[in-house]
């Protein structure tokens, strides 16, 4: 699972993830600058909570390198060495002897931008000494299947989940050439240039021409994301050792639903596909799994990522007298239906009551507040707690109407 903060990397492991994947800010394809990000300075904190957790920690430096980026490679190797991570994601031939070299006892992993699709690309990269190839995203169940038949001794994993690409393996300059190269997407700074709605036109005899699907223009180079839930079963069998969920920049709810819900798939039990559509997407497609993606892998009408659900808050603590203290997320009230899910339960709980932290009650809970809630029903456990109700609009009123039981 994606770790882009400490907190999203610990609900990650609490709600099932068996590894996380880290990036720093020079070196990683999703590396915001500022704000509660994994930094070269919590780098090692980072991989040891996620070791205290019982998960691994992988870090990638999945950069495309130019000169300047090769000359700061030295400077990171030194943190890594202190970090100590699980494995290293890196995509560049040009990293691979340095990391060798300077970190012998550290598995290599060959990131999904090296655009590995075929048996021979992984025989060489096992003859290298590299543990494991993440595979393009462009190849179907039996062309995996075909790879690990061919090269059954080393590890293949495969991305199943996440923000597809309008470009091939992420192989994008979208960003770079409508931000005149301030925001190079293959340096992790992309714009998503590809979530904007377009408008076409069409020259003739000096007079310009619009082509549009209606008014508004249309979305057309925004796929939907990828979600291979139901190809789990077809994947292990496949030989595939490991699965992998984009999202470093997503919610601490995603990496929360997503997490429960592909490792409940994993360990063979039913996975509930509506809780994917609960976190944010851009609407759903199988990618490449099955057949090539046609139109319909396409979202036309809009380049935000939806939720059929409102992320109200995290539980941080129980206290006496039945209350909960939650950090919020979203604003809620008393009398407002939620679901109350923790790693191994969800159940339906109507808010009570709600009081600030001086224990005076109070009728709304707005975002980023710390209150007490009071429900009248509760998990058996309510560690890794999170609170959430569904969204129902009301045409007339224009309010949030939340309710519904657990799924």
């Amino acid at each position: 699972m994606p770790a882009g903060n400490i907190e999203k990397l610990r609900y990650a492991i609490a709600y099932g993830a068996d590894a996380v994947y880290l990036g720093t800010t020079d070196f990683s394809l999703r590396s915001p600058k500022s704000g509660n990000t994994i930094t070269d300075d919590n780098l090692k904190h980072a991989v040891q909570t996620a070791r205290n957790a019982g998960a691994k920690a992988y870090v990638t430096l999945n950069v495309f390198a130019n000169n300047e980026i090769m000359e700061k490679i030295p400077a990171q190797i030194e943190l890594l060495q202190e970090a100590k991570p699980d494995a290293i994601i890196f995509a560049d031939p040009g990293f691979y002897h340095i990391l060798r070299q300077k970190m012998p006892g550290t598995q290599l992993h060959i990131s999904t931008q090296a655009n590995v699709l075929n048996y021979e690309s992984v025989k060489f990269w096992r003859d290298k000494g590299i543990s494991r190839v993440i595979l393009a995203r462009e190849l179907s169940l039996r062309e995996i299947e075909q790879i690990a038949v061919k090269v059954p001794d080393i590890e293949l994993e495969v991305l199943v989940h996440g923000s597809m690409c309008v470009a091939y393996s992420g192989r994008c300059l979208l960003s770079d050439y409508l931000t005149n190269n301030e925001r190079k997407a293959n340096q992790g700074n992309c714009y998503q240039p590809c979530r904007w709605q377009y408008k076409l036109t069409e020259t003739r005899k000096d007079r310009e021409f619009e082509i549009t699907e209606d008014e508004h223009g249309t979305y057309i180079l925004n796929p939907k994301d990828l979600a291979l839930i139901e190809y789990i079963p077809g994947l292990i069998n496949a030989g595939v050792h490991s699965f992998k969920v984009e999202g470093r920049t997503k919610s601490v709810y995603y990496a929360s639903l997503v997490a429960k819900t592909y490792k409940t798939a994993i360990m063979g039990g039913s996975p509930d596909f509506e809780e994917l559509l609960n976190a944010g997407n851009r609407g759903f497609s199988t990618g490449f799994i099955s057949d090539k993606p046609d139109s319909s892998h396409y979202n036309y009408f809009s380049g935000k990522n939806e939720s059929k659900s409102i992320f109200q808050g995290l539980v941080q603590d129980k206290i006496p007298g039945n209350k909960y203290k939650i950090l919020v997320k979203n604003r809620f009230k008393p009398g407002e239906n939620t679901d109350f899910i923790t790693p191994q339960q969800c159940v339906h709980a109507k808010i009570t009551e709600i009081f600030d932290l001086n224990g005076e009650k109070i009728e709304v809970a707005n975002t980023n507040d710390e209150v007490l809630v009071k429900f009248d029903n509760e998990p058996e456990n309510w560690q890794w707690g999170i609170i959430r109700c569904k969204e129902n609009t009301d045409a007339k009123t224009e309010t949030h109407l939340c309710g519904g039981a657990c799924n």
